[in-house]
């Protein structure tokens, strides 16, 4: 009975078949992944493992993204596994970034990433939102604040809005509001070295009951009223470069210069190196 039993299981045949077909679905599988494959993460494992057991190549392409193994960088830069003859004997520094050290290595022309001043005004901007943060009543002007950097620095806007102007209808005197919001900004301006430049603006067809007072008057004015305030709460007079009125002729918005927004005042802290004091020699 036990032999019977036995023999009821199945062939030896089939056993040794579902081997080979698990072999089959396994080599087909290896087909699919390597016709999908990712050649640049292929070259990195295979730089990988040549460095691991020793097989070095002569040199490395120069780059972001360098394909003979090197993990992608964030950053360029010239690699070499075996030492570079420099030309340095004519040299009275060497310079890194250059591959030649001749006698022209000192007049190399590498320039370094200017990212200070940039780090500076994005640090300025977020002093100033914290600033203007501590004001409750700052909501119901929030549409009113523009930040915005620009190649000539950082540009503060304050912009009047249908039905919530900055100042008064023809007034170069600022509401209280406006006030205490360009008096807040004045700790945060002060411990920039970058010098201020103050410009005013009005919409086109704005109206005065005097008519010797233009747009032009106002304009200046409501600057001049800003730089007052700003000096008052501690910016020093040598650091305003310039106070502008620049009437309707530089409109925000072009296509509507009738519109409330183009009436704003710009405060301007200037993409410039600090001016040296008199008498000073580098």
């Amino acid at each position: 009975m036990a032999k019977k039993a036995q023999q009821g299981g199945a062939p030896e045949w089939l056993v040794t078949f579902a081997d080979l077909m698990s072999l089959l679905v396994c080599f087909f599988v290896l087909i699919i992944s390597f016709s999908i494959q990712d050649k640049q993460k292929l070259q990195v494992v295979a730089g990988s493992m040549r460095e691991a057991f020793g097989v070095k190549e002569n040199s490395k392409r120069t780059g972001i993204i360098e394909i003979e193994g090197i993990p992608v960088r964030e950053y360029i830069k010239d690699i070499s596994q075996v030492p570079v003859e420099l030309d340095s004997d004519f040299a009275k520094e060497r310079h890194e970034k250059k591959r030649q050290q001749g006698p022209e290595a000192n007049t190399h022309n590498t320039a370094e990433a200017e990212i200070e001043v940039p780090r500076q005004f994005a640090t300025a901007a977020a002093s100033l939102r914290q600033a203007w943060q501590e004001m409750p009543e700052i909501t119901e002007i929030s549409n009113n604040i523009i930040l915005e950097e620009t190649e000539d620095g950082l540009n503060i806007l304050l912009v009047d809005q249908d039905g919530r102007s900055m100042f008064p209808e023809g007034s170069k005197y600022p509401y209280e509001l406006t006030r205490r919001l360009i008096a807040k900004m004045a700790p945060v301006l002060a411990k920039m070295p970058n010098r201020i430049q103050i410009t005013g603006h009005t919409t086109t067809g704005s109206n005065s009951v005097d008519s010797s007072y233009t747009s032009w008057e106002l304009s200046a004015d409501r600057a001049n009223a800003a730089r007052q305030i700003l000096a008052e709460y501690g910016i020093p007079a040598d650091r305003f470069f310039a106070v502008v009125g620049k009437a309707d002729t530089e409109p925000l918005f072009p296509n509507d210069p009738f519109l409330a927004s183009n009436r704003r005042i710009g405060i301007l802290l200037m993409a410039e190196a600090p001016p040296l004091p008199p008498g000073h020699n580098p």
